[in-house]
């Protein structure tokens, strides 16, 4: 029973199953939450919560998809147990907006019904005794148990506590995979003895991008909806639709293939999975967000000058995806390209000396700067050979 709910030896060549598909629709809705929680409010205090509600649900998907990385979703348990974390995750989603207000409790709970839940069936259910898949999802079900009484804690507490309570929880889920979920008097375990199908693990983590930029043409288009078709909006409306291709073309093109190369050795492969797609990617994510409220604010007001939190917003998206880039650049290949170093300089200019300038130039030169990234990246100005020659020797 245990072996038929697991991938079998040919799993590299598997492809993401129609129910992670179906799964995935309900990070939509929870990414579109996420943007309106911080479009609601646009403080420092707001933006941090919107970034913890963000690491809790990329946490809960990301997890998801490890564990379907291993498991078969073409069998019954599979599918109900994704079905289940699926409700699971619409609960988490509905409570966003008042996470930090009297559904604080109701998130938490959601989220740890998925991460307990979804390990105890890979504890108990998928794996035989004394095995090290078993060892694996025992540990990390014990560190999610840990984490845990913070977030039931923070759920129960009010203000300030519960904000403090859930980053200690974060910090818990989030530190735990770098030290290989150890546990007293367990043997440490390698970091060699994930299994991988890297075709799976890729093609999961490029549709999580495609749903957020799906989310940013959803926003986009809702509020062009709500304006006067005049020829600010129809500008800022093009001008926001070229930036999500860009964002979309500089992933495809650029961040995916440099991942998928990069899991392509068996050597030291999981801790690069790791690094570029369970804490990489949310930041390339987050990025994708924030740009999507950044476009609905320019949208929204396209000759007016950004305030000084709008203004952060609309740039902080493109900087932040082309940094997230970045990092993910030098982690798989040890150098960085010069253009998205320059690219991120130049969305900093406009953040600091952009307080004159309409919402709409900033906006279209932003866009300018994502598609110039492209553009080079294209004609090979940026190294592209370099990049794949040192990919080789990446570790």
């Amino acid at each position: 029973m245990t072996g038929r709910l697991r991938r079998r030896g040919d799993a590299e060549t598997q492809r993401a199953a129609t129910l992670e598909l179906f799964y995935d629709l309900v990070f939509v809705f929870s990414i579109t939450q996420v943007s309106h929680l911080l479009l609601e409010h646009l403080t420092w205090a707001e933006a941090g919560q919107a970034a913890m509600i963000l690491l809790a649900v990329w946490w809960s998907w990301n997890y998801t998809t490890w564990a379907t990385n291993e498991l078969n979703p073409e069998t019954n348990p599979v599918r109900l147990l994704l079905i289940a974390l699926m409700l699971g995750s619409l609960l988490m989603a509905i409570a966003i907006p008042h996470a930090f207000g009297d559904r604080g409790l109701l998130f938490a709970a959601a989220y740890l019904a998925i991460q307990v839940g979804r390990h105890a069936f890979l504890t108990l259910v998928t794996t035989e005794r004394h095995t090290v898949e078993r060892e694996q999802a025992g540990r990390i079900l014990a560190w999610f148990l840990i984490a845990g009484m913070f977030w039931v804690a923070g759920g129960l507490a009010d203000g300030n506590s519960r904000v403090w309570l859930w980053l200690v929880a974060l910090a818990i889920d989030y530190v735990a995979p770098l030290l290989l979920f150890p546990l007293p008097g367990r043997p440490r375990l390698a970091a060699n003895s994930w299994r991988l199908a890297t075709g799976h693990f890729v093609e999961r983590f490029g549709l999580f991008v495609i749903a957020a930029l799906g989310e940013t043409i959803i926003l986009t288009g809702a509020t062009t909806a709500n304006q006067e078709f005049d020829a600010g909006t129809v500008v800022a409306f093009v001008s926001a639709f070229a930036g999500t291709a860009a964002l979309w073309w500089l992933y495809f093109t650029s961040t995916r293939e440099l991942g998928e190369r990069s899991l392509a050795g068996e050597a030291s492969r999981t801790g690069r999975a790791r690094d570029i797609y369970t804490y990489g990617h949310v930041l390339i994510v987050a990025g994708i967000i924030l740009t999507a409220v950044g476009d609905e604010l320019v949208i929204a007001h396209p000759f007016d000058p950004l305030g000084d939190p709008e203004r952060t917003v609309v740039v902080a998206g493109p900087a932040l995806f082309l940094l997230a880039q970045l990092a993910l650049q030098l982690r798989a290949t040890r150098r960085a390209g010069y253009s998205r170093l320059a690219a991120i300089l130049t969305c900093a200019a406009l953040g600091l000396f952009g307080a004159s300038l309409p919402a709409l130039l900033v906006g279209a030169l932003l866009v300018a700067v994502l598609i110039a990234v492209a553009l080079l990246d294209e004609i090979g100005l940026d190294g592209k050979a370099g990049r794949r020659r040192s990919l080789g020797r990446a570790s």
